[in-house]
């Protein structure tokens, strides 16, 4: 592929696009864009528009993604699936997502202009939801294609009490029809999507992109400490069957193992405290226990020596422990011969594009069950995401887009053999 005849401003083009976005937020800190919500209308209208610029014919699917194709894509022919969502957890970040919507579609709009046309058809998918902010119901988007959607999640419901099959209909999707979207694995070439990283790594080798491996395994469970409530003041200590004293000595001791186990991370995002008065010993705790690691034996390991910890933390209070196992997505290796690809552009870039492994979920756990993924990380800093201060570069923003750029000339339409 010849070099793009555009110097310097794709960065910059990036930037302000994801500035744009952006604005689609409900009001506070950071960006907050919900599933199904009216902010999900309406920067769904601006991708339109991107996507029609990279020669992309737009369309709102029955699982409420907004695909773009091109026209080989629409003819039939096999096709390259490019992507990222457009959902944000609360008080998120500008480029947690949209970056993958957005950068590939800035690439695309890019070699159009310089008159390049790709042997094969390119979808550019905005998912509807991925972080599962508002259902707790995550990859639904990315499942629907890669048929592998439960119907049982459109049973899940938000805070207001609404379905998620409620507001898909309301949206513009058929909850009904999402069974059609499965893609067939022979009809594609595989999957891409460019992410920040969400980590330091990058920013510790001072490299603008680096060629991912793997994505983690990631489970997640909700435990219930039952103890006793009584008056805090007339209540002797001793004997109490405080259940927040029994939650606190849980986390402490997740906390312990994680930190003491390689390649295992986790955390205890949410603990609710009832009755939560100022008081009352607490009678009754819950909490969430997310562990996440690329080796499922060494998340096995950790998440039982955790368990069987709490379970002794329960018993020693005189407290009663339950967990539920609410979400669960085995660790995917990405494909070597795109690895191999996303590399080879890199070094034509003049890009060192070290590998690593994600530490986070994407898509890609979902559509590495129909086709072949491969994955682009671009720098961020410090590391940061979900959280207003999650910031890329416009220098790395062009960077990566011409790496994806010289991916896609140079990608060979028969490959995998």
């Amino acid at each position: 592929m010849n070099d793009s005849k555009h110097s310097g401003n794709l960065g910059q083009q990036l930037m302000a696009r994801l500035d744009e976005a952006a604005q689609y937020s409900l009001p506070g800190a950071g960006v907050t864009r919900l599933f199904c919500s009216e902010e999900h209308r309406q920067v769904l209208a601006l991708i339109g528009d991107w996507m029609r610029q990279a020669g992309l014919n737009p369309e709102l699917d029955a699982s409420g993604n907004l695909v773009g194709r091109n026209a080989r894509a629409q003819a039939g022919e096999r096709t390259l699936i490019l992507g990222s969502h457009q959902d944000t957890v609360v008080e998120g970040g500008k480029y947690d997502g949209m970056l993958g919507v957005a950068l590939p579609l800035q690439a695309l709009q890019a070699l159009k202009d310089d008159g390049v046309e790709l042997p094969y058809g390119v979808e550019v998918v905005a998912f509807g939801d991925e972080e599962g902010t508002r259902f707790q119901s995550t990859l639904i988007g990315s499942r629907a294609l890669a048929g592998t959607f439960d119907p049982a999640s459109l049973e899940a419901r938000d805070a207001d009490g609404i379905s998620l099959g409620e507001a898909l209909s309301r949206f513009g999707g058929a909850p009904e029809r999402i069974p059609q979207l499965a893609r067939r694995s022979d009809a594609l070439l595989g999957y891409i999507e460019v992410h920040i990283e969400q980590g330091p790594i990058l920013e510790q080798r001072d490299q603008a992109v680096g060629v991912v491996t793997a994505l983690t395994g990631i489970e997640r469970h909700r435990l219930s400490v039952a103890g006793k409530a009584g008056h805090a003041g007339t209540t002797p200590m001793p004997g109490r069957r405080d259940a927040l004293v029994g939650a606190a000595r849980m986390v402490l001791e997740a906390d312990r193992v994680l930190n003491a186990t390689e390649a295992f991370v986790g955390v205890i995002g949410k603990l609710d405290v009832r009755p939560n008065a100022v008081n009352v010993i607490p009678a009754e705790v819950n909490f969430t226990l997310e562990l996440r690691s690329p080796d499922p034996d060494v998340r096995a390991r950790g998440r039982e020596e955790i368990l069987a910890a709490c379970r002794r933390i329960a018993a020693d209070g005189e407290l009663k422990l339950s967990c539920e196992t609410t979400y669960q997505a085995e660790a995917v290796a990405c494909a070597g011969w795109l690895i191999e690809a996303l590399e080879s552009a890199c070094r034509s870039c003049g890009e060192p594009a070290e590998r690593l492994f994600s530490g986070a979920g994407h898509d890609g756990l979902a559509m590495n069950d129909v086709t072949d993924i491969g994955m682009l990380f671009v720098r961020c800093r410090d590391g940061l995401s979900h959280h207003p201060d999650e910031a890329i570069s416009a220098e790395d923003a062009d960077r990566a887009t011409r790496v994806l750029m010289r991916f896609l000339g140079d990608l060979d339409p028969a490959r995998p053999a």
